[in-house]
């Protein structure tokens, strides 16, 4: 697959995992629809990453761990997602973030 048509399908669930953790862990998200790109996006790439050290060490053949579409798994993104903004929301809101 092209490395252009795979960044912007990475970015489209990225979109699409940012918007169901934000559905699964309501926070308000920094920096509206760029926030949102950008945390999708760091969730994918963090769950890819979890799932293929996962799949290195572990040897785990869950079917549901690697459903995938165009080579981007959806769950283990949903999940780096909401940890992603999780994470943000948490360490923004210590600051002037969370005071308004």
């Amino acid at each position: 697959m092209d490395t252009l048509t795979r960044l912007l399908v990475q970015v489209l669930i990225a979109v699409i995992c940012a918007v169901l953790a934000n559905f699964l862990v309501p926070r308000r998200i920094p920096g509206k629809a760029v926030g949102l790109v950008i945390i999708g996006l760091t969730g994918v790439f963090l769950g890819e990453w979890v799932l293929n050290n996962i799949l290195r060490q572990y040897n785990i053949t869950f079917p549901w761990l690697t459903w995938s579409f165009m080579g981007v798994p959806i769950l283990p993104s949903v999940v780096g997602s909401m940890v992603v903004l999780y994470l943000v929301s948490a360490f923004l809101s210590w600051g002037r973030y969370g005071n308004r």
